[in-house]
């Protein structure tokens, strides 16, 4: 198959789908490889890298989506893109469609067999969203601390205080692998740490693994509107996999929670977990809303460009692998696992939770 690797082109994000090692690995499967020139500078890699890995280097991202049968990215298209995907074509990338309605109408009406990262499942994991939601946890305690700072508009608390001092209160939403990872920095950093989730089992887990002193309590509104006030940062990582998230946190909500407090919000790329959520970048990362400051950043992972990348295809590899192997045409009867990662095919939607987010028919695979 020709599988064409184009250059990420949302604002700062310096990701790239396939790393060099994994171009030769696909080359020697059989594949032909068509990378755009520079896609993977952001995360160290250069085109003589990705040349000498066996891919042909083309200066122009038309000429990769013109070539390629299957495109292979790290972000959704965006509206510069569409013109440029192809009838028939293969998409394997993050998706995020319950997001974007207009993105959904543009893959059916281009007819793209478009697969999508986040809702691909195994036995119950997303084993291709759980690496970035792991970055994206990390990062997610880390910029809650920056942006406590008061030159940041923050309340000017150091998470972890010091000697005589008070620690910052952090309350985590979502015990998943983000929330875990957020869990594991914010207690790193000294920080008081509640995680709320509503799966018990999970919650038994959690205990086991975490620090001794991270609290955690099973999530309800009435838990949420207790703790809130007492909170310095809140950090939202609840995913329903391939549908927005809810909204745990109101706006009118904010109006109880302390001046210069920061909402750090994973799930932005679902739609957010909080009401007064909208989405940032990396350039302009915060705003602030009701005296909250608001961190936003639709892509964190891809503030740490070069951990992100391995990471990302170490995960997605084997499955670019097994899609260029067998093509989109009902790979899903030799590999049921694509089943849960099609979203659009032939012009139709696959994905319930889209459809359901966007008030549109969903076929059934038969």
């Amino acid at each position: 198959m020709i599988i064409g690797v184009p250059k990420e082109i949302k604002t700062d994000e310096f990701r790239v789908a396939i790393t060099p090692a994994g171009v030769r690995e696909l080359v020697q499967a059989g594949n032909r490889l068509i990378v755009e020139s520079g896609t993977g500078e952001g995360s160290g890699f250069h085109d003589a890298d990705y040349r000498d890995a066996g891919a042909v280097i083309t200066p122009d991202a038309a000429e990769v989506f013109a070539k390629a049968e299957m495109i292979v990215k790290v972000k959704e298209p965006i509206a510069p893109e569409y013109d440029l995907l192809r009838n028939g074509q293969t998409l394997f990338t993050y998706l995020h469609l319950a997001a974007d309605k207009v993105l959904t109408e543009v893959l059916m009406q281009k007819e793209v067999a478009a697969f999508s990262y986040e809702t691909l499942s195994v036995e119950e994991r997303l084993p291709l969203l759980e690496p970035m939601s792991e970055v994206a946890g990390k990062i997610a305690s880390l910029m809650g601390s920056v942006h406590l700072g008061r030159y940041h508009g923050g309340l000017g608390l150091l998470a972890g205080g010091a000697v005589g001092t008070e620690r910052a209160r952090v309350m985590i939403l979502g015990g998943g692998v983000a929330g875990k990872a957020a869990a594991e920095v914010a207690a790193g950093l000294g920080a008081e740490v509640t995680i709320l989730d509503i799966n018990i089992e999970r919650l038994h887990y959690l205990k086991d693994v975490l620090p001794p002193h991270v609290t955690t309590m099973y999530s309800t509104l009435e838990t949420i509107s207790q703790i809130l006030p007492q909170c310095d940062i809140v950090v939202g990582t609840v995913l329903i996999p391939g549908a927005k998230a809810p909204k745990l946190i109101t706006r009118e909500m904010l109006g109880i929670m302390k001046p210069g407090s920061v909402l750090v919000d994973v799930s932005i790329d679902q739609g957010g977990c909080f009401e007064s959520s909208r989405p940032t970048t990396h350039s302009e990362p915060t705003f602030i809303e009701e005296g909250i400051v608001h961190y936003c950043v639709a892509n964190m992972p891809g503030a740490y460009p070069r951990t992100s990348t391995f990471a990302l295809s170490n995960a997605t590899l084997p499955y670019v692998k097994l899609l260029a192997k067998e093509g989109s045409k009902e790979v899903w009867e030799h590999y049921p696992v694509f089943k849960s990662a099609l979203n659009t095919y032939e012009g139709k939607l696959y994905n319930a939770a889209v459809g359901a987010a966007h008030g549109i028919e969903v076929s059934i695979l038969s």
